[in-house]
């Protein structure tokens, strides 16, 4: 009779008379399986009808009569993903996984729903875990290249607000590309950089230490791709970490912290012995720097278009750890002189993480050179001589020409990426 009721489609009346039998001969196996069939039957219809309440109760009371047979338990997967009941799915793979062989289509599976949910640095590892078991698996490698792809974006403009100064929402950026690609050196390296910034030296030293620890022990990352500048990447991880200590003990010392200050300085000065010139217990030295400073800033006063003064200005500011006035002073100086090759490399250390590029086409370069032409244009009427007229002109003729040669490079640049 229950076959009969099958063939009419009449589920419920075909499921109610295998029910009976099964009541009546407990011990024929054949009827338990014929019962999970016709509820599996009836789940299908339910579910091609947009039914998927009423289709993932049938799947799942076929479940319960073939608990060992997979495809029953995809299809309550299949329901419970169209209900947006990610959580529930996800509890269902993880059990997928811990009874059965772990295979990379179930990792994949798992990603995907992490990804539902947000959970981008749980997509990652488990994206990873695919790949481990095969490598070559293209759905994983599509999913890793976008997580991949993504992280750069985010990182790209975290990069670009912290040229502009905002270290908040640079942070924030940051924080993302991190979830994306939780493994990159680089990015740890540079929101080490910005957690040092805003003052959060704790944080910033973990971010630091972790760069370290990911360009030795991770050369490459999940796609086999290898992580680029890992050499670079430690050597400038140690020199932010000795910044940071300094730093940090800087704070602390003007808190009344004095034996934590010295304990920071002197884990600074062990981690990197030559770098002594960096450190706030210089005593004269600090003096020394800013009565240089107030001068070189004097000759610039009386002078605006000498480069020579600016990058004077830059490197006392530098070493007496001004680095807000140290940015503002390599830039003018690389405005007025683009060929310095001493200059290039401090201001990419004041900036770190960002490209040249970046920095000269960035809202304070503009704002920078806009001061310096309006401050040379002062100097210009302020002084008669002919010959001081002629040399504030060519000043200006070099600022145009900068601020060409910046265009025609970032252009060049825009042209190379597309």
């Amino acid at each position: 009779m229950g076959e009969a009721y099958l063939q009419l489609c009449d589920f419920q009346s075909a499921a109610q008379s295998y029910r009976q039998a099964c009541y009546l001969d407990p011990e024929e196996k054949s009827f338990f399986h014929r019962l999970a069939f016709i509820y599996y039957i009836q789940g299908q219809c339910l579910y091609d009808k947009g039914m998927f309440l009423e289709a993932l109760e049938s799947f799942s009371k076929a479940t319960e009569l073939k608990p060992n047979f997979r495809s029953y338990q995809f299809r309550s997967l299949a329901c419970l993903t169209a209900l947006g009941r990610y959580n529930d799915s996800l509890k269902l793979v993880k059990q997928w996984l811990e009874t059965d062989e772990q295979t990379a289509d179930l990792f994949v599976l798992k990603a995907r729903l992490h990804q539902q949910l947000s959970q981008v640095s749980l997509c990652y590892h488990s994206l990873k875990s695919a790949l481990q078991l095969n490598p070559t698996c293209p759905e994983a490698r599509g999913l890793m290249r976008q997580l991949k792809e993504a992280g750069e974006v985010f990182q790209q403009q975290a990069r670009s607000k912290a040229v502009e100064g905002n270290l908040r929402d640079a942070l924030a950026r940051n924080n993302t590309s991190v979830q994306y690609s939780p493994e990159r050196a680089s990015y740890y390296l540079f929101r080490g950089t910005l957690h040092r910034r805003l003052k959060d030296f704790t944080t910033a030293i973990e971010d630091l230490i972790q760069a370290i620890e990911l360009s030795e022990l991770v050369p490459e990352d999940a796609l086999g791709e290898r992580q680029e500048g890992t050499e670079e990447i430690q050597e400038e991880a140690h020199t932010q970490l000795v910044l940071t200590y300094n730093d940090f003990a800087v704070h602390s010392f003007s808190r009344g912290f004095y034996k934590e200050a010295a304990m920071l300085l002197s884990r600074a000065i062990q981690d990197h012995r030559d770098a002594s010139g960096l450190f706030i217990n210089r005593g004269g030295d600090e003096i020394k720097y800013q009565e240089a400073a107030k001068q070189f800033t004097l000759a610039v006063k009386y002078n605006p278009g000498v480069s020579q003064y600016y990058e004077n200005c830059l490197k006392a500011h530098y070493e007496g750890q001004k680095f807000d006035m140290a940015k503002e002073y390599a830039i003018k100086t690389l405005i007025l002189d683009p060929t310095n090759n001493q200059v290039e490399p401090l201001l990419l250390r004041l900036f770190p993480g960002c490209s040249l590029p970046d920095i000269l086409s960035s809202e304070m370069t503009h704002t920078l050179r806009s001061q310096l032409k309006d401050r040379i244009n002062a100097h210009k009427q302020a002084t008669s001589p002919v010959s001081r007229l002629t040399d504030t002109l060519g000043q200006l003729k070099v600022l145009d020409e900068t601020d060409n040669q910046s265009e025609e490079a970032l252009n060049e640049e825009e042209h190379t990426d597309t």
